[in-house]
């Protein structure tokens, strides 16, 4: 045993005769009478105390402690004295992600997760208390959806401790702790027509955007940063290389969500309505900074802006142009009233077309096909309507059908 276990009740003395003896000390019979001590990993001495009559247990907590230094799973036990709070501002601080996921990921931990536990040492945290966190945020209103991201950065959080040697296991691990659940939503595409009634309704100069998010599978903030040198009206292609984003309400430029750039087919109708808005409302010469608000400054010739060479604030087109157009359409505001759901309409064209998961998946720029098809899995033909349709093409004498991403409905 490298270590060793002191008894504090006596010490050692060499008599006369030089025959070591013990005898007691000036703590016999008060305090904590074993001291179990060892050398850690970092060099530092370690130490807990037990009392009378407990050497034994002494003595087993030691072997453990030195088993666990030997297997490589040693947990230094002062570290669980860090708060929450603590041990989330340094792993904050040692992120290294995109600046706006940072400035979400900070907020959820400061304001849904440290209120209830920051207080508490890791070492305490229990699979209660994040089983009693969780009701918490279900009785405070929280939407499931966003109970799931903050519960994932809370996990997260806490996997990064036991990578740490801050605590031996993370509690939102325990089989008895359960993710909160999704609400059993199925996604229901926009019909053609209420994709061109929202469209009519917005203002002239936005109107592209629609085609562009519902005829290309584009998200809001990649429209926003589009340029009239990412779109190839020859050769019927859109580069997307940026985005812009809002962090703390200030406008930069930044990769496509997860860092994605990708090539999507422009069909000739959005060509159309591309070539149209451009002589119709010009591009202007943006400058923004990339990723972060002190980055480097970048221009793009963006092909919608504000005046002043200005950006479009996504909360602002939001408030003034989108849903007053959802209103003039009489479609319900809600979660499903973004304009994310243009990409749902997009997503629903190609595959009704006959279009592989896995070519829709690149187009709307997903991380994996596999998320794809979780997604839109219900929105895929029946294999008897496949069939019917395939017979059909090929007894009937009606035109062919082109099973491409150039079949999203004009708009």
């Amino acid at each position: 045993m490298a270590g060793h276990i002191q008894d504090r009740w006596y010490r050692t003395e060499t008599g006369p005769d030089t025959k070591s003896r013990k005898v007691k000390s000036d703590r016999h019979g008060t305090g904590l009478r074993y001291r179990a001590r060892y050398i850690g990993p970092d060099g530092t001495e370690k130490s807990k105390s037990f009392p009378d009559r407990q050497k034994r247990l002494a003595e087993q907590w030691l072997s453990q402690i030195e088993a666990d230094m030997a297997r490589g799973q040693y947990i230094d036990p002062q570290a669980g004295r860090l708060t929450v709070r603590q041990h989330a501002e340094r792993w904050l601080a040692s992120l290294t992600m995109d600046p706006a996921t940072f400035v979400s990921t900070e907020q959820r931990i400061r304001l849904h997760v440290l209120p209830y536990l920051g207080s508490r040492t890791l070492g305490s945290l229990r699979p209660t208390h994040i089983r009693e966190w969780l009701r918490k945020l279900q009785d405070g209103g929280v939407a499931p959806t966003y109970q799931r991201v903050i519960f994932a950065n809370l996990s997260t959080m806490l996997t990064a401790a036991v990578d740490d040697r801050l605590i031996a296991e993370n509690p939102c691990r325990s089989s008895s702790v359960r993710a909160p659940k999704l609400d059993p939503r199925r996604i229901v595409p926009w019909s053609r027509g209420r994709v061109l009634a929202v469209r009519s309704a917005l203002p002239a100069q936005y109107r592209a955007m629609v085609d562009l998010a519902g005829g290309c599978g584009l998200r809001q903030g990649e429209v926003l940063g589009l340029a009239v040198e990412d779109v190839d009206l020859v050769e019927g292609a859109v580069q997307v290389d940026r985005q812009v984003k809002l962090i703390r309400h200030r406008p930069v430029f930044a990769p496509p969500k997860g860092g994605r750039t990708r090539t999507v087919p422009l069909p000739e109708s959005v060509a159309r309505s591309v070539e149209e808005h451009i002589s119709r409302h010009p591009p202007t010469d943006v400058t923004l900074p990339w990723r972060v608000v002190d980055g480097e400054p970048v221009t793009a010739s963006l092909l919608f802006h504000r005046d002043q060479g200005r950006p479009v604030n996504r909360n602002d087109f939001n408030r003034w142009a989108w849903r007053p157009a959802l209103r003039s359409a009489g479609v319900p505001f809600g979660r499903a009233s973004g304009m994310h759901a243009l990409r749902h309409f997009y997503a629903s064209v190609l595959l009704d077309a006959g279009e592989s998961v896995k070519a829709l998946s690149e187009y709307l720029g997903h991380h994996d096909p596999g998320f794809t098809l979780r997604t839109y899995t219900h929105l895929m033909p029946s294999s008897e309507k496949r069939t019917r349709a395939a017979v059909n093409r090929a007894f009937a004498d009606g035109p062919a059908t082109d099973d491409g991403p150039t079949t999203a409905q004009e708009a």
